[in-house]
């Protein structure tokens, strides 16, 4: 296994997916590869922790 060059699906960036980020996928049971760069991975994530609540607070 060897490091692989994506195409980030949101801001077009290339990223590096590592070797150790393969084996860690791999350990998870992920069979698909990221299609997100880790920045807008983190910026996914912040949106959605954000609003992720919202239903909660309103009952």
């Amino acid at each position: 296994m060897s490091d692989k060059n994506l195409t980030c699906k949101d801001c077009g960036a290339t990223f590096v997916f590592t070797e150790g980020e393969q084996e860690f996928y791999k350990e998870k049971g992920f069979e698909n590869e990221p299609q997100r760069c880790p920045d807008c991975r983190r910026a996914r994530k912040a949106q959605n922790n954000r609003g992720g609540n919202f239903s909660r607070d309103r009952r």
